[in-house]
């Protein structure tokens, strides 16, 4: 364990400062050869004296603890070693930052779709730079494309986009979004033949009924590609998106079905470990042998071969060497917390499974104990890692596991078969149907899971949340086993205080979030801004016809916040332009909207969201200023784009700008995310004063003076996630608004924020407290003069 914490620390400090690499490895070699120069003289010396039996108890122990100092330097000195040798070749790649460049490049990953509607996979460079004279440079790179045929583990292939470098402690050194793709060299030998089985067997899958035919062959060979967005969202939500790809527990499903195969056959131990290793071997070619997959493989052999072998105390040794070897070989694993997750689950396959097991089996077959405590172990291993770093956390995830687990070896086997039978299409079919069933099952339960009131639950992510979820989960490791301290009656009243606290403030907060949702949200709000992280999502309400102006990125957040307002159809849907945190909910909405009011289409993935919409039965409308309709009792008008002006291509300056005003909704602006020069130009079209106006582009810095000291908003909202790396809002666009003489409403520090009208007198409601409003405060609406703030309490 030293040497695996020793090498893990050094390669993280390597990762995020690249700088200190060849520090870490000429300090941590020489350290090392002088530890090692001390233990042989210290021998030398020992073996020229007499000594009695404690002397010498006592020297092998301090030359123990030097040996193992000396080893543990040495591997970080390897770690940092591998990390200088790269260092070139990424620095010479920082020097491409955002030019449109050729790569040449070897594809090194399977592909799977993204938010933005392109397939994306990681792949090895060999030659990068502008077309006539691409130069040699090697290093990682992630690459989006269309949707093209051929792109398969081990094609050569050349791209042409733009790059951009990425943030010190990503693998990748950059990032490409092509636009031109060109298949170099086709895949060949192995990789060619796997590559065909996977695409005959995705064929095959998805001619089965919904649902499971897209999850199928992610649980069975790792593809992704047919995982809906809705599917992709529940499984995260219910904490079962480690199915929807190729990890450990494919891995350790592998080895383990094969092993009992061989088990049942007669065969010995040595044939049974040689077997499952090399039906292991082609698992890995047959999913691509991606860096994540190699990696699961590696621990979930090791895990499953030291149980199976009834050598189970060897297998943190084990695991720790292999980490060790992983990270000097690749550091910058290290920072990605895939392979931290990885390691963990790995872990608790060792350690916590076992005990979990004859815990559970106190209640229930051993067999079915066993496959509900692999997956549980996982789980409550992985849960406080996933809090350092999640703004979600799943409270469904582990009843789900135990639910939909014991389904996925039955379609990981049943899938794998399927492929192997490919020569025989009727077998190949029957044993695809087969599959079908718990992957159905699978689905099913992230989608009923993932709907239930309170099912995730919102976390500041970081060591707090951290140290919250690991007390949580230990104490319920501690209530299903039956081993060491489990056993202590102390302990497990602890535990069990820990689990009815919990339980009943989860209990509180899914009522709260479900039947007495009502209860939580006053009634005489209007306008809603809906908080969804580093995006937009704003509600205007009158006379319960309902319009929602963007979507923000993720789907859970909208959807918790739409909940939370008693909000199940939307009558007016305003995209005011297609970037990702404005339209990445949008297709969470098709379906519930009758008209979809857009800002100019720039690309075919607009085109594709617009057409799912109306085919969900919502009428089109192409915005452009002039345009106006009425929402109860309520109107709204466009003010921006210009219908004919082609100055402004499609994005943040061609975004549709919406006025609210009549009824129960106070007089109100929506600027999308224009910048400075726009907003200059949207001068002529404002009249009067507004009383909220949502702050453009989330507060960033390109703002026009003139603008804002036109409008004299009371309330100024800024729609902005914790902590983004944009700096947003900016604290010059901040005075800006507080010269103007607006109250500043943040979604970062006080959560969904909601305004409504009171005798002339706007209110508001914070779901969090702020110095900047309280809970519920009322501002006086614009006139002459700015409004001030009048603190009811």
């Amino acid at each position: 364990m030293p040497v695996a914490g020793g090498v893990w620390a050094i390669s993280l400090l390597c990762a995020f400062l690249p700088g200190a690499a060849w520090w870490g490895a000429v300090g941590g070699g020489l350290l090392g050869a002088a530890a090692l120069g001390a233990l042989v003289h210290a021998h030398l010396r020992a073996d020229a004296r007499r000594r009695t039996d404690d002397d010498l108890r006592s020297f092998d122990a301090a030359r123990a603890r030097g040996g193992l100092f000396a080893i543990v330097v040495l591997a970080a000195a390897a770690a940092a070693m591998t990390a200088g040798f790269a260092m070139p070749q990424r620095t010479a790649a920082a020097e491409l930052d955002g030019r449109v460049i050729d790569v040449y490049a070897e594809i090194s990953s399977s592909s799977a779709a993204g938010s933005d509607g392109r397939l994306w996979f990681d792949a090895q460079t060999s030659h990068a730079g502008i077309a006539s004279r691409p130069e040699p440079l090697t290093v990682p790179i992630r690459i989006g494309v269309e949707r093209v045929p051929g792109l398969d583990l081990g094609s050569v292939i050349r791209v042409t986009g733009q790059v951009m470098v990425t943030d010190p402690g990503e693998r990748a050194a950059l990032v490409m979004f092509a636009t031109e793709v060109e298949i170099v060299t086709p895949a060949q030998g192995v990789f060619a033949v796997a590559a065909q089985v996977r695409e005959d067997f995705v064929e095959r899958a998805v001619r089965l009924p919904e649902p499971g035919a897209g999850l199928l062959p992610g649980l069975a060979v790792g593809d992704t590609r047919a995982v809906t967005q809705e599917l992709d969202d529940a499984m995260l939500a219910s904490g079962l998106s480690h199915l929807t790809a190729v990890s450990g527990a494919n891995c350790a499903i592998v080895v383990g079905a094969v092993f009992w195969l061989v088990a049942l056959c007669g065969g010995g131990r040595t044939l049974r470990v040689v077997i499952a290793l090399t039906a292991l071997a082609a698992f890995v070619v047959l999913v691509t042998p991606e860096p994540s997959v190699i990696r699961a493989a590696v621990m979930a052999a090791i895990a499953m071969l030291t149980v199976l072998c009834g050598r189970p105390s060897a297998g943190v040794g084990v695991l720790c060497l292999a980490v060790a070897g992983i990270l000097i070989a690749d550091p910058w694993l290290s920072a990605t917390p895939g392979f931290a997750l990885s390691a963990a689950a790995t872990a608790a396959l060792i350690v916590l499974a076992p005990p979990l097991a004859r815990g559970l089996a106190r209640w229930m077959p051993h067999p079915l104990a066993l496959a509900i405590a692999i997956p549980l172990a996982a789980q409550l291993v992985c849960g406080p890692i996933i809090a350092l770093f999640s703004e979600q956390q799943s409270i469904v995830a582990i009843v789900a596991n135990m639910i939909a687990g014991p389904a996925a070896p039955i379609a990981t086997v049943i899938g794998l078969l399927a492929c192997l039978a490919a020569p025989i299409p009727p077998l190949a079919d029957l044993l695809a149907a087969c599959a079908w069933l718990p992957a159905a099952w699978i689905s099913a339960t992230a989608t009923v899971s993932a709907g239930l009131p309170g099912a995730q639950l919102a976390v500041i992510p970081g060591i707090a949340a951290a140290l919250l979820v690991a007390v949580v989960s230990a104490s319920i490791g501690v209530l299903l086993s039956v081993d060491g301290i489990a056993a202590r009656r102390g302990v497990r009243g602890v535990s069990v205080v820990v689990l009815v606290v919990a339980v009943a403030l989860l209990g509180a907060r899914m009522l709260l979030a479900g039947p007495l949702v009502g209860t939580t949200v006053p009634e005489a709000w209007s306008i809603a801004a809906c908080d969804v992280g580093q995006g937009d999502a704003l509600v205007v309400r009158s006379q319960q016809r309902v319009a929602l102006i963007d979507t923000g990125m993720e789907a859970e957040p909208l959807s918790t916040c739409l909940s939370a307002l008693g909000i199940g159809r939307i009558d007016l849907l305003v995209l005011t332009h297609f970037d990702a945190d404005h339209v990445g909910a949008a297709a969470s909405m098709v379906g519930r909207v009758g008209t979809v009011l857009h800002g100019p289409v720039g690309s075919p993935e607009d085109s594709r969201l617009l057409s799912e919409f109306e085919e969900g039965g919502a009428a089109l409308i192409d915005a452009s200023t002039g345009m106006h309709g009425t929402l109860g009792e309520a109107s709204w008008k466009v003010l921006w784009p210009r219908k004919d002006s082609a100055a402004f291509p499609a994005g943040n300056d061609a975004s549709v700008v919406l006025e609210f005003d009549g009824g129960d909704v106070p007089r109100s602006l929506f600027l999308g995310d224009l910048s400075a020069t726009p907003q200059r130009m949207l001068r002529d079209q404002l009249r009067g004063t507004y009383a909220v106006v949502k702050v453009a582009h989330h507060g960033s810095a390109d703002q026009d003076t003139g603008m804002y000291d036109l409008l004299r908003p009371a309330a100024a909202i800024f729609s902005v996630g914790v902590d983004n790396d944009y700096g947003h809002p900016r604290a010059e666009t901040l005075a800006l608004l507080e010269a103007a003489g607006a109250v500043a409403l943040r979604t970062d520090q006080q959560g969904r924020i909601l305004i409504g009208t009171d005798a002339g007198e706007l209110v508001l409601w914070t779901e969090r407290a702020d110095e900047a409003a309280g809970a519920d405060e009322t501002v006086e609406e614009p006139g002459e003069e700015p409004g001030d703030v009048d603190d009811p309490q």
